[in-house]
């Protein structure tokens, strides 16, 4: 018990502060200032925080972080469309006890064109995984409705294969998004892998359900990229990133 209260204290604490990553000067002599500003969905998020603390003392648990990381990628690709063609910066804050994650995640485009911030919390059962999300843009109204999508989606994983379906629940949305995968493994020093996507409303050009997604996937240490093609819209795009 006393652990517990320790540790929301502790997460207290962490969540008073702001989180702020800035990068200056990327390119002189126009001097490019890419600069991120996370807080933390303020009282709503400090709650969620402590009482996922508690809760991890409470019930025995031993073993929760709060874990700061980013990658950089060369385009920003989702669900077999382009964000933004342009280099972007996606930072994430985490909190974690192993069964539960809370956390944000967001992106921006160097050249300004594309912000978002999202918020999630994620249960994990064994193999399947439950999460939702509040997607928003760079400066939304949390109070507002109609600056918020939430999607709820439900994931599988079991040795080389994985799945998710992602359905839209707020605004009277109906999108619907499935994706498989498969591990190849090692393919020389890096790992591959292959993605298949299925989508209809937002995810495709006429509304329809369709393939939207084929997509090779190959990672090797801290840098990551994939090929994909969208046979919807007779695209293909590729991107590379790291991590850090």
């Amino acid at each position: 018990m006393l652990s517990a209260i320790y540790n929301a204290i502790q997460i207290d604490k962490i969540t008073t502060l702001p989180y702020i990553m800035s990068v200056a000067d990327l390119f002189k002599p126009e001097g490019f200032k890419l600069t991120f500003t996370f807080i933390l969905g303020g009282i709503l998020m400090r709650k969620f925080l402590l009482s996922a603390a508690l809760l991890t003392g409470l019930t025995g648990q031993a073993f929760a972080e709060v874990s700061i990381s980013a990658d950089v990628v060369s385009q920003y690709l989702f669900r077999g469309k382009a964000e933004t063609g342009a280099m972007s910066v996606q930072p994430t804050i985490n909190y974690s006890t192993g069964t539960l994650n809370i956390g944000t995640w967001a992106s921006r485009s160097i050249d300004g064109a594309h912000q978002e911030t999202n918020i999630y919390v994620s249960l994990n059962a064994g193999p399947v995984n439950l999460t939702i999300t509040d997607y928003t843009d760079a400066s939304p109204d949390l109070f507002k409705v109609g600056d918020h999508l939430i999607e709820v989606m439900a994931s599988y994983e079991s040795g080389d294969l994985s799945g998710a379906v992602a359905v839209d629940v707020l605004n009277g949305n109906t999108d619907l998004w499935v994706e498989l995968g498969y591990a190849l493994g090692e393919v020389g020093d890096a790992d591959v892998g292959l993605s298949l996507g299925l989508g209809n409303e937002k995810y495709t050009s006429d509304g329809d359900p369709m393939l939207a997604l084929l997509g090779v996937n190959v990672s090797h240490g801290d840098y990551f990229g994939a090929y994909q093609i969208n046979p919807d819209t007779k695209g293909n795009m590729v991107f590379v990133g790291k991590s850090f």
